[in-house]
């Protein structure tokens, strides 16, 4: 795939992984748009890359139908779109699986489950009758694994890998790609500062994440893993799902013992 001229919209493109991609995409002579909510923020990217800023709520249907509609309006038909906005609310390792509130579990899913239906919802039609089209969706790591600490992220998560899934099996026929991006701990606001959350010697940048997950286009991949570790420990937890939940349990205690002020049984 060549991005020399495409239309491309990135949500979320205003920080971290989808600032670094719209950067990169713009170096490739793509026609970038960067979608966020912080709209002065997507105006400063866009007005830095060449591209167009526009502002939105990615959980909000009627957003996501206003972007697409004036990405048309400027720039044409939109050829590939990246959903790349996510949402964390995690307590850290010592609280409940359920402790978090209704309102972190209903952003979880809006954010990290809903945008992207509502992308694909308006866009497969008109990549249909386009002759094709190209959907990104961000999950996580924690859609293969989990993510301890924090079980609305993996549920939401998990759940949009499952719907990248239904998209790449319903439409492969329609010639639209479907890529999913799973990537452990990325240098971003969303992992600064998180309770009981560390990525340790994994961390990795938002240039090298955004580099891997293009060479992943490039390559017409489904599956896009930045962290190349990640496809054995997932190897290893389908082997024996036993025997990773009791390392899982064993993590976790690590990381109560370390955060003792959030285990919620002291």
């Amino acid at each position: 795939m060549n991005f020399k001229n495409k239309v491309i919209v990135v949500t979320g493109g205003a920080n971290g992984i989808g600032r670094s991609l719209c950067e990169h995409f713009a170096r490739a002579k793509a026609k970038v748009v960067v979608m966020d909510i912080e709209l002065d923020r997507a105006r400063e990217v866009a007005s830095t890359i060449g591209g167009l800023g526009v502002g939105g709520d990615v959980s909000v249907e009627s957003d996501i139908k206003h972007a697409v509609l004036e990405t048309e309006r400027v720039l044409g038909p939109i050829d590939i779109f990246v959903s790349n906005v996510g949402v964390a609310f995690g307590d850290g390792p010592g609280w409940m699986a359920a402790s978090a509130s209704n309102e972190s579990w209903e952003l979880s899913w809006g954010v990290n489950v809903m945008a992207h239906v509502y992308a694909a919802r308006e866009l497969v039609p008109k990549m249909i009758r386009r002759g094709g089209g190209s959907l990104v969706n961000i999950a996580s790591g924690a859609s293969l694994l989990c993510q301890i600490g924090d079980a609305a992220y993996s549920a939401t998560k998990s759940a949009a890998l499952r719907f990248a899934e239904s998209l790449a099996i319903t439409h492969a026929d329609d010639n639209i790609k479907v890529s999913v991006v799973c990537p452990l701990y990325v240098s971003t606001r969303m992992t600064e500062g998180g309770r009981g959350v560390s990525g340790g010697d994994n961390v990795m940048s938002a240039d090298s994440a955004a580099e891997a997950i293009i060479q992943g286009i490039l390559d017409n991949k489904f599956l896009i893993l930045p962290h190349k570790e990640l496809d054995t420990y997932t190897q290893r937890k389908y082997s024996d799902y036993d025997r990773w939940l009791k390392g899982m349990r064993g993590l976790r205690a690590e990381m109560v013992e370390q955060n003792p002020d959030c285990d919620y049984q002291r």
